[in-house]
Order: structure tokens, then sequence, then C-alpha cells
């Protein structure tokens, strides 16, 4: 009997579908939208046939894949052949050209899908769902009905600040492909290096793509000159057309778009180091910004261009179009011609008007233009796509004008920034962005109508290179939180299940590791700032205060209530908990509603060098009773210099015995370095 119940027991776990953790091996990442896990199993030794109505290169294509794979696969014209990829003219309740449906059984495997893009995501699947013992496989029973919720699902890669060699590149890919991503923006030019072979201009190779330093790091505090290959301690690399085209084959293979981004107007330093007449200035490391001004400036764009889109089969060309500065195009005669003569009203629709040119250049050679949510700025080309990373506004301004947006905020999609506690991990560029708030994100903002949501095409992750050196750490960066973002663009909302997600991850994060993968072990995460983690109570809670210098609308956190609402900060000063000042001192007054007794005045700064982010020269902290005569209780200098480079948190406080109402708290700005200064609450006990 007990037996008997046990079995029970045992089939109700398996039919409660693949995201159980009781059955960890049936696991899929990214969840599928339909997965009904039945009893029993189905065992395979490697080395078997599978069977296909695919023909040609589309038959061919799967089979290196299948070939390759762990089961060792090989192509039969055996129609009852146990494992079965079959082409079917529709599936119904799967409109997707990358849906599938999957059904392994007592018989075999069987997948279906209306395109091959399908077929070779249903064996995706298949890899994950398998066991392996040593050579022999098992599958559960499983009917899976699977669809993506979008159809871009990106990863972005910055090979200008680091350059990475083209099997990393391809490595990327492969993962990329199990965890059903589909699209690899490649940012092959900024300042920090041109990495793109252009037979017309081999200069740009030959002069910029090695710099005589160890790291990004180090160039930048240094002169920021480029080197030849030769140069005695040249760092660097670029790829040429032949690399180029093996990786694009590679990932053809593995149905992934690859989008070269080629930047402009701003981020080309280097390109201007090479050609400094197409700069305001015409002289060498002056300027990083094109000039929109010169007519030779669009002559080598668009050769350039003609060269990438030669290359690169993807509909979209990216052109960046992010964070150029205007003050060289204000001072030059070039570029304030250039406006009259169009009749544009500034430098911002003076950016719009290269946005649009070059669009059109495109749309003449059939591609399409893509571009970072600045594109917006003085009037956004026609038929452009916008990558909204400064938040989601750029995006949710573009659908609402019916273009066709790409996510990408920071906040969720950078993984750049600090994965785990800062102390216990390698430098980053700042930040805290754990795999749970990736999975968290959901790329369609509830203020869009039903219509203007259909404008949001998909989502990506971004991984910018300054403070990532080598290759193993980008990977400990970009995993496990890519297959975060995999589900977050594959699977619908009501389908997802942190829990259910968080076991699957560290089922991968061993995988990935087998494979030789460096992906942060996920088993050791600390987690969060632990003073972030409860509120605090104090004598100051939700008492008033009073700004004698205003916060900075970019970092507002609570507002006004900010520093005695309870809620420390976490990790990163971008959590919308501490509160941010530019060039000004931290000056406040609370009012305590009464004279009582004040035993300690304390508050928590945050210094990060990278984004100029520092604590303060020093902390006043004074006490009165009336509010007209303060006493001055202690005067704390900072003793953490400003060459810091680690995330650094200091607390400030006085303790002492004395009797106040209102307690006057200073932090004043260092004036050698400005920048930032961040609190997050005044305690007062």
């Amino acid at each position: 009997m007990k037996k008997i119940q046990l079995t029970l027991f045992l089939s109700c776990l398996l039919l409660m579908g693949c995201g159980t953790s009781e059955k960890k091996s049936v696991a899929i990442v990214p969840q599928p939208q339909s997965c009904d896990v039945q009893a029993g199993s189905y065992t395979f030794a490697a080395g078997g046939a599978f069977s296909s109505n695919l023909s040609g290169s589309e038959l061919d294509d799967l089979s290196a894949v299948l070939a390759s794979s762990p089961f060792r696969l090989t192509a039969s014209e055996d129609a009852g052949a146990a494992f079965r990829f079959e082409r079917v003219d529709s599936l119904p309740g799967i409109s997707s050209a990358e849906g599938y449906r999957l059904t392994v059984g007592a018989d075999g495997v069987r997948a279906e899908a209306t395109t091959p893009s399908g077929l070779f995501y249903a064996f995706q699947s298949l890899l994950q769902l398998a066991d392996d013992e040593g050579g022999r496989f098992s599958l559960p029973f499983v009917r899976v009905s699977d669809y993506p919720r979008f159809g871009y699902r990106g990863l972005h890669l910055d090979v200008s600040r680091h350059f990475r060699s083209k099997d990393f590149v391809m490595k990327q890919l492969d993962a990329m492909a199990r965890y059903k991503l589909n699209r690899f923006h490649w940012h092959l030019t900024d300042g920090a290096g041109w990495r793109l072979e252009i037979k017309r201009y081999p200069q740009l190779t030959e002069q910029t793509a090695y710099r005589p330093y160890p790291n990004w790091k180090a160039w930048w505090k240094g002169d920021r000159r480029y080197c030849l290959k030769d140069a005695e301690g040249a760092e660097g690399g670029y790829y040429t057309q032949d690399d180029v085209r093996q990786v694009l084959e590679h990932a053809r293979r593995l149905h992934i778009t690859v989008i070269p981004e080629i930047e402009m107007p701003g981020h080309s330093d280097e390109v201007l180091a090479v050609f400094p007449q197409l700069s305001c200035s015409g002289k060498p490391y002056k300027n990083g910004e094109l000039c929109i001004g010169n007519d030779e400036t669009f002559t080598f764009l668009e050769n350039v261009l003609l060269e990438v889109m030669d290359l690169f089969p993807s509909e979209y060309i990216h052109i960046g179009g992010d964070e150029a500065a205007k003050n060289s195009w204000e001072k030059c005669p070039k570029c304030q011609a250039r406006i009259r003569k169009e009749g544009l009203k500034d430098e911002k629709e003076l950016q719009s008007y290269l946005i649009h040119r070059i669009e059109k250049f495109l749309n003449d050679h059939g591609r399409k233009l893509i571009g970072w949510d600045e594109i917006l700025e003085g009037g956004l080309a026609p038929s452009a796509t916008v990558m909204s990373w400064r938040g989601e506004q750029g995006g949710i301004t573009a659908a609402k004008a019916e273009h066709d947006v790409i996510m990408t905020p920071g906040e969720f999609c950078y993984l750049d920034a600090y994965q785990d506690a800062p102390v216990t991990q390698p430098e980053a560029i700042g930040g805290y962005l754990t795999l749970a708030k990736v999975y968290s994100y959901d790329p369609v903002p509830a203020e869009l109508t039903d219509a203007q949501k259909t404008f949001i095409n998909g989502v990506q992750a971004n991984v910018w290179t300054e403070y990532i050196p080598t290759e193993e750490h980008a990977e400990y960066m970009i995993y496990p939180r890519l297959l975060a973002l995999a589900e977050v663009a594959w699977t619908a909302p009501e389908h997802k299940d942190w829990p259910r997600f968080r076991q699957a991850a560290l089922k991968e994060v061993q995988w990935l590791q087998s494979q030789g993968y460096h992906p942060f072990d996920l088993s050791k995460e600390v987690g969060e700032r632990p003073e972030s983690l409860q509120p605090v109570e104090h004598l100051g809670l939700h008492c008033p205060v009073t700004y004698a210098q205003p916060w900075s609308s970019a970092y507002p956190a609570s507002g006004d209530s900010t520093l005695t609402d309870g809620v420390r900060g976490g990790w990163t000063y971008g959590d919308k908990r501490w509160q941010g000042f530019l060039c000004k001192d931290v000056d406040v007054t609370i009012d305590l509603g009464k004279v009582t007794d004040v035993k300690l005045v304390e508050a928590d700064f945050l210094q990060l060098r990278g984004p100029e982010v520092w604590l303060p020269k020093e902390v006043v902290i004074s006490l009165s009773e009336d509010g007209q005569t303060f006493t001055e209780m202690k005067r704390i200098a900072t003793d953490v210099p400003v060459t810091e480079e680690r995330l650094t948190f200091r607390n400030y406080r006085w303790e002492g015995n004395a009797k106040a109402r209102y307690v006057h708290f200073q932090g004043l700005l260092n004036r050698e370095v400005m920048g930032w200064m961040f609190t997050d609450e005044i305690v007062i006990k």
C-alpha cells in the first residue's frame, strides 16, 4: 500500500510541470509557455538516428547541430527513427515562426515547427531536459508547446574598450543559442578603438586598434593615445573581414542575427585621430564628435557603411547616436553654416539631421537604422528603431510615436554592474544588478495602450567592458544574469516563477562551468547591503527636513522625506533610496517636534571614483533647542582618499548626551573634485 501511495505522489509531482523544484532535471531556461510532464521516461544511447522532412542546406544545418551535440544524432531516411524533426504548415495556437511543439513518449521524440528555427529551439529544450548517465540519456515523457514573447532577444557586447577574440565571440553565441537568444549586437567601434577591418580605410585598424596600455582604465587615465600593433606594450586587436564571415556563419547556423554597431556622431575619437579633417577643430586628439557641417564626414560614413552592409546581412545597422557632446558644433563655422542652410533650430536638430541623412542612405540600400535613445533628440528619423537605455522613457516616447523599440534600461539590463555585494566582487563600473532584479523586469510599460505595446519588439542585455579586462571576467559578468534576461524575453509573465527559475539557474551554472565558461557562482551569493534589509527606527523618523540646498532631481529618492523615512540604501546610489546632491553641500535641519534627549546622530555616505561620487570633505553635526542658536557637537574629516578605486561606505557619527529639538547635519562638498554626494538616512537616537 505504501508503494502505491508513493508512486501516486511522484506522479502528481511530475504532472505539476517543467518548473517543479522537486524534479530539477526537467527545468528548462527559458521556461516554456506550456509544459506537461508525465510519468515515465525515454532512454537512449548517444549515436542514434533522426529523420526530418527538411532538405538541402536547412537539413545540412540541422544535421550539423545534432551531430555535434552530446546526442551525436545522424540523419536517416527512416521515417520511423526515434527522433523526428518535422516541418509543418501550421501549429494551432502558435503564430510565431520560432515556436515549436515537442513530444517525448515511449516511441521516442517528435519535434514540430513551421520553420527550421523552431525545430532548432525544440532541440535546445531537449538538451536541457536530458539526464546524462555516461553516454546514455534519459528524457522525461513530456508535451511542450512553446513560442517566444518577443521577436528580438538580444545580447550586446562592447569589444572597443577591451577586444575579444573571434573564438570568444562564437563561444558566447553557443550559450545564447542554448537560451534561445537570437540577436547579437556587436559594438565594434568607439573612442577606445576601431575593431573592424575596412578595406577602403585600413588606417582605422592599423592606427587605432591597439593602445600602449595594459587595459582601458590605464588608457583612460593616460594620454588616450593609440599605437601600432608592433609598438612596445601594444594591447588590442581587430577582426578581419574573414574573421567576421566566420562569426556570421557560426551565428547563422545558431539562428542568431548579428547586428553591427558603427558609432556616430559621438564616441568617434579613434576616427578623428586618424582623420582629423573630419573633426570640427581639424586636429587629432582634440574632438570626440564628427563634424556634421563637413560633407567629407558623410562620404567617410557612407563608404564605411557600404563595406559593413556588404559583410553583414542584418536588416538593422546600429549607428549609436548616444552621448554626443555638442560644444564643438556650437563653435564650428561649418556646423553653424549647416544649421543655417538646413533651417535647423539648434545642435540637437543638427544631430538629428545626421541621423535622418544616414537613415535615408541605409534605407536606399535596403537596411534599417537602429540607435540609442538619444536619436529622439531633435526629431526622430522616419522609420528608426529606438534602443532605450536611459530608463524606459525613450522607449515609451518612441512607442507612442509608433516607432519600434528595444528595451535595454540600465537599471535592469546593464551587466557591467556589480551582481553581488561589491566587497566580494571584482571591480565593476558601479551599480548593483542581481539575478533577481534582471528576472523581475517587464519590458512592456503599463502606461502604453494595447496598440502602443505592439511596438515593443524586445529586450537586450548590454555588456560594456571599461572595467572588464579579461574574457574570463566578461563571462563572470554575463552568466547567469543573461539567463534571467532570456526568460524575460521568451516567457510570458504569467509563466515566470522566481523560485523555480533560481533552482534552474543553479543547475545551469554547473552546466556552464562544465563547458568551460566562467559564470558567477550563484550558490555563494551574499546579497543586498544588510543595512537596507530592514527599516530603522529612530527619533527623527518621519520628522520634517529643511534643505538649505536642494537635492538633485536626477536622484530624488523619496524627495523631502528621504532622510527621515527609515529606509537605508543598498549597494548602489541608483537604487532610489540614496539621495543625490550635485556639486552642493548636504545641508539639512531636522525638526524633532520637541526638545528631547539626543545621544547619537549618524549618516552614511558612499564613494565611487568612476562616476565621480565622493565622500564629503567633512561632516559637521550641530544641535539646537530653539532652532536659532546651534552648538557644534562634532566635526568629522574624511579619511578616505579620492584616489580610492573601490566602492566605499563611510559612517559619520556623533555620540554623547545633549538636549535638542533641531539637528543640523552638514556634509561639506570636497571642492577639489566636486561631483556627487549621496546619503540615505540621518539616524537620531
